[in-house]
């Protein structure tokens, strides 16, 4: 089980943000992203995102960081990567 966060560099709604996935499946990182308090509503597609003053916790619960390019290398390495305007996989 690995589940990765790049840093809080992703400006929006006045913070920054850091993008957290899992290189396994969607119900890891669901299951993840629960167990340090982050909202359903924070999953957009293929991550979750995680404010900045949210990024310890994720760190300290196990989340490896990784900057953002690798990030996305090994989401889409993983067969998870869901860029806009794509279609979800059937369940």
């Amino acid at each position: 089980m690995t589940v990765y966060i790049d840093p809080p560099v992703w400006p929006g709604h006045g913070r920054m943000w850091s993008h957290m996935v899992s290189d396994v499946s969607y119900e890891e990182l669901h299951a993840f992203a629960a167990g340090i308090g982050c909202p359903p509503r924070a999953f957009e597609r293929d991550h979750y995102d995680v404010p900045s003053h949210r990024y310890a916790d994720a760190v300290g619960a196990g989340a490896v960081e990784i900057g953002s390019k690798e990030l996305v290398r090994r989401l889409t390495q993983a067969g998870l990567r869901r860029p806009k305007g794509r279609p979800a996989p059937p369940a």
